[in-house]
């Protein structure tokens, strides 16, 4: 398990003072400004952040070191990052998605179906999205308790009861 959790991102300028368009990728979207200052993904480049107003789709912000439209426009697509230990402890069925990416994913023959590349969401529900050798092409496994009825982080591995003809 990493150190650093991604909690949002820049989407570019907003305006022409400096102010960056951020996504919050919180629970509770304007949280991400409690776990100020944010860091690279390397943990090395720091960010304090302040929001200023809610926007479409996210928030304008000011970050520590960005003063121009230009340096705005400059870190689009910036993921930024806080430590773990700034975070709430969550439930024992909710997990931070670096969490799951990774880990081997099983049926519940205990065949291995192949690991976890990324988890997606398009609106309705988290995707786990499945890569392995025994697969065709990638498969989106629903993250429902249904479909995946155990996932165990100690030993790195997910077990999942796919829908039918998914796989």
């Amino acid at each position: 398990m990493t150190d650093l959790i991604c909690v949002g991102s820049i989407a570019g300028s907003y305006g022409v003072r400096g102010e960056v368009r951020l996504k919050s990728f919180c629970a509770i979207p304007e949280d991400i400004e409690t776990y100020s200052p944010l860091t690279d993904e390397a943990g090395k480049e720091r960010y304090p952040l302040v929001l200023t107003r809610p926007i479409k789709n996210g928030f304008a912000a000011r970050l520590g070191g960005v003063e121009t439209k230009e340096q705005a426009d400059a870190i689009n697509g910036l993921r930024l990052f806080a430590r773990r230990d700034q975070l709430p402890s969550l439930p024992d069925d909710e997990f931070y998605h670096t969490d799951l990416i990774g880990l081997e994913v099983y049926d519940t023959g205990g065949t291995l179906l192949g690991r976890v590349k990324s988890v997606q969401n398009h609106g309705a529900a988290d995707l786990l999205e499945l890569h392995g050798p025994g697969l065709k092409a990638t498969v989106l496994l629903p993250f429902t308790q249904e479909a995946v009825p155990t996932v165990d982080l100690d030993k790195g591995r997910v077990i999942a009861d796919p829908p039918e003809g998914l796989i």
